[in-house]
């Protein structure tokens, strides 16, 4: 089994004639609808403001179109710029790495990202389906779904119920922790407390910090989840790994890869804002093949794919993947 890196690669890449993004475009929230790949990218410009911009792609290594405007800010407000942020992408404010999620076919798309202002949390918000796809931006006002005064990222929503209620899968360290909720409509006065420990896994490639890439994937042995890390070797390096989870109780890990299935090797992944990163925050099943979405060096959208079947089978049975580029077929 070969994970394969498109030729394509990268896919998305700054366009310096929009200042809006003329800088950096990476961290995608994708969502599959009606056998496309729609994209909401991480973009940042001139003004050092993180916004998202719409692409899609009919076959989910080209894009066919991409609209020069944005279509999603986070309002910042007045002396809310955030110097931690600009260490963790290269912005002062605004709405950073978002993930999509259709939850059991409903007539909305949720999307949590990273708001910043003064502050890191997690933010919520959502879009009726045809909106999004008739290019209608409505998104709802955006709900504060981590506490005040803590630093969250990188929350993820499961594509199903589960005990016939929502789940947000928010840490993976030191420890799988989910929130269920009988709704996603947040109010002002609930916020999900979580707990981020960066404990070490001696001798292993992700020992040091570990979190949730895109949302989980459905699968007949468990839920696929995607995480990045660093290796307390190669502090510069970000990788990414595998794990399933049990369906039922999904704080139960069932595979984990002992080897990680994404690292910078190739220059669009070493040259950019932040060299050696490779940062996963989209994945779609799209005829059979498992395509993964991902920032690199915190500059570009890139793909990489391999079939679906082919990599649980190597993920339960714990083999190491081969990374290859590949052209596509």
């Amino acid at each position: 089994m070969s994970f394969i890196k498109s030729e394509e690669n990268p896919i998305i890449s700054p366009k310096p004639e929009n200042g809006w993004e003329a800088w950096q475009t990476f961290n995608p929230g994708v969502i599959l609808l009606n056998n496309k790949v729609h994209f909401l990218y991480r973009a940042i410009g001139q003004d050092g403001i993180s916004r998202l911009g719409y692409a899609v792609s009919n076959d989910g290594f080209r894009i066919d179109e991409r609209l020069p405007y944005p279509v999603y800010e986070h309002q910042v407000k007045e002396g809310g710029f955030n110097v931690f942020s600009y260490f963790s992408g290269g912005s002062w404010g605004g709405a950073e790495d978002p993930r999509l999620t259709r939850v059991d076919e409903e007539d909305v798309l949720y999307m949590t990202y990273t708001a910043c202002n003064s502050e890191l949390r997690v933010g919520l918000t959502s879009i009726k389906v045809d909106d999004f796809l008739n290019r209608k931006w409505r998104f709802k006002a955006p709900k504060f779904i981590s506490p005040p005064s803590e630093v969250h990222k990188n929350w993820v929503i499961f594509p199903e119920k589960i005990g016939n209620k929502y789940a947000i899968l928010h840490s993976i360290n030191p420890e799988i922790k989910i929130e269920y909720v009988d709704s996603l409509e947040f109010d002002d006065s609930y916020y999900i407390k979580s707990n981020y420990q960066p404990s070490l896994r001696k001798r292993c490639w992700d020992g040091l910090r570990r979190g949730v890439g895109a949302p989980p994937i459905k699968t007949q042995y468990g839920w696929l989840v995607f995480y990045h890390a660093i290796n307390t070797q190669d502090l510069s390096k970000y990788r990414a790994g595998a794990m399933l989870l049990d369906l039922n109780d999904p704080t139960k890990i069932l595979y984990r890869l002992k080897t990680p299935i994404l690292e910078p090797s190739e220059d669009y992944e070493n040259n950019g804002f932040k060299a050696g990163v490779v940062y996963i925050t989209g994945v779609v099943v799209k005829e059979g093949l498992l395509l993964i979405y991902y920032g690199a060096a915190d500059s570009f959208v890139s793909v990489s794919y391999a079939p679906l079947d082919e990599f649980l089978s190597v993920l339960i049975q714990e083999e190491k993947p081969k990374l290859r580029r590949g052209l596509l077929k």
